[in-house]
């Protein structure tokens, strides 16, 4: 399964029916699981700890050096979950020991041609970044997130659960959960509602989020008087706990 044009470390573990196609590299320290298929010209340095079903297409970069002018060659690592595509000319990088020194991407997830997941983010499951969707260093994405085409998060923001950006959208801060940011600098426009009934989500609790949106966003209240309203309008509606989380927690603020 391991083209003859290929060079794969001897450090390497890969597994019996991984498949690498000609002219790709597979540096010490890569571990890749069950299923994987690695096409041609792509390269993977370690330490990578890469999961079972993934697929990298042609001109991928996975693994290497973090872009951080800090990182001095410290021994840091990536890691990838399963069933995971990821198109032309993608680029991962490692993470710093100025974070917790890993890269963190989950499963199902869907990576378009030329997006870049920079050092010591971490990715949930079932995200899509579309094509040219960029990140900076220490974002982090919740699941079910979509990115659009030549989107860009700002290092250490926070994108939530089924949030939607936009194409050409440059996140600044942080993008609450169910939201939908559309500009430069991303601002709040929506709740992404149309995702939310694909992925199953009742009319009651899509109601009940663009209510919670509408007080944090419309209301023209304080942010510590919405989220007054909002805990007490959340109570036995566990949809809005993310959302009610993800404000208290965010180190950036949120859009507004």
């Amino acid at each position: 399964m391991i083209d003859a044009r290929a060079v794969v470390s001897p450090q390497a573990r890969i597994a019996e029916d991984v498949h690498v196609g000609p002219f790709s590299v597979i540096g010490a320290g890569v571990e890749i699981g069950p299923g994987t298929w690695v096409g041609p010209h792509v390269v993977i340095n370690g330490p990578a700890r890469i999961g079972a079903g993934n697929k990298f297409f042609q001109f991928c970069s996975i693994g290497d050096d973090p872009q951080d002018k800090k990182y001095k060659g410290e021994p840091t690592r990536l890691e990838i979950g399963d069933r995971n595509v990821f198109r032309e000319c993608c680029t991962v990088n490692r993470g710093t020991i100025q974070d917790q020194g890993v890269t963190r991407i989950g499963s199902d997830n869907l990576m378009m041609a030329y997006t870049h997941v920079a050092h010591d983010c971490v990715l949930g499951d079932r995200i899509v970044m579309a094509n040219c969707a960029t990140l900076g260093g220490h974002v982090h994405i919740g699941d079910w997130a979509i990115l659009g085409g030549l989107s860009a998060v700002h290092q250490f923001s926070k994108i939530g659960a089924h949030a939607f950006i936009a194409n050409n959208a440059a996140a600044t801060r942080d993008v609450p959960p169910y939201v939908m940011a559309v500009g430069q600098p991303a601002e709040p426009h929506s709740v992404n509602s149309e995702g939310l009934k694909r992925r199953g989500f009742t009319d009651e609790q899509v109601r009940n989020i663009k209510h919670a949106y509408r007080l944090l966003y419309r209301s023209g209240l304080k942010l510590k008087d919405a989220l007054l309203q909002l805990e007490e309008f959340a109570a036995g509606k566990p949809e809005l706990a993310v959302f009610i989380d993800f404000i208290k927690t965010s180190s950036r603020s949120i859009v507004r």
